[in-house]
């Protein structure tokens, strides 16, 4: 159990990366690009070092779940999703690749990551064969909503929610590869709100 609070203590901290853009003036969203973009580069090739060459260092045997012995670890798949997200939805035009029109769903994407799957993954600790129960799901989708209300009209909320707790209520296995919700979360909720924000009709906002 204590390995596990760390990990979800270890995966919360990700909430640095939208906060620090949202609350210190200095941070530009090419910041937050940048800072993702090296750390992607930096946990693949410690990952590629784990898996090829065998690096066994202690705080693998903390971070890391047994499914993840052979196949990459959640901590880089979140850095994978953050990436993307942040560079393929960019909320402003202060961006490393001009030309995409701005977005307002990379920000609530990287919470869904950073604050909704760690309070799924310590409310449904200990469940069975790690099937999550129906109110664990129902808890995620309301978490994962109420983060997205302040970013997002009220359908696209709802559509992140939605794709949030599909995402990390479903792990699908592809040629024996696990496919973890860390990458799963953030590119799944913003596709849904992007989807919504730019296709579904406005309704009165949540708040």
């Amino acid at each position: 159990m204590r390995d596990e609070i760390t990990r979800r203590l270890v995966h919360a901290s990700g909430t640095a990366v939208p906060l620090s853009y949202l609350l210190v003036d200095a941070v530009a969203w090419w910041h937050v690009q940048a800072l993702l973009l090296v750390g992607l580069v930096v946990g693949v090739v410690l990952e590629a070092i784990r898996l090829v060459v065998g690096l066994d260092w202690w705080i693998y045997e903390k971070l890391t779940r047994e499914y993840e012995q052979d196949n990459p670890a959640g901590y880089v798949l979140a850095v994978v999703g953050m990436a993307v997200v942040v560079v393929v939805f960019p909320p402003t035009t202060e961006t490393l690749l001009p030309g995409l029109a701005p977005s307002p769903v990379a920000v609530p994407a990287l919470f869904m990551l950073t604050i909704a799957d760690p309070v799924s993954g310590l409310l449904g600790s200990g469940t069975l064969d790690g099937v999550k129960q129906t109110w664990v799901l129902l808890a995620t989708f309301g978490v994962a909503t109420l983060l997205a209300v302040p970013f997002v009209p009220s359908l696209a909320a709802i559509a992140g929610g939605v794709a949030t707790t599909v995402a990390d209520g479903v792990k699908p296995v592809v040629r024996g590869y696990v496919v973890d919700d860390n990458l799963s979360i953030p590119v799944a909720a913003a596709v849904a709100m992007y989807v919504a924000v730019e296709f579904l009709p406005a309704l009165p906002s949540l708040v």
